[in-house]
């Protein structure tokens, strides 16, 4: 299970931290820091979703 959540992981980090980057810069903050944070916001939060998703399939 843990190569099919670090596959997931790929995928969904990529996912999430695009669309943490876009909400950023609709919402009009277009300095480097919010687009940085919002980019970590989603690596940490793809990690869990990741394995929850991996069970869900395995």
């Amino acid at each position: 299970m843990l190569r099919l959540a670090a596959v997931l992981f790929t995928l969904i980090s990529a996912t999430l931290m695009g669309v943490g980057i876009v909400a950023v810069l609709v919402a009009g903050y277009g300095t480097t820091t919010p687009i940085l944070a919002a980019a970590a916001v989603g690596l940490v939060v793809s990690v869990p979703v990741s394995v929850m998703v991996a069970r869900a399939i395995y």
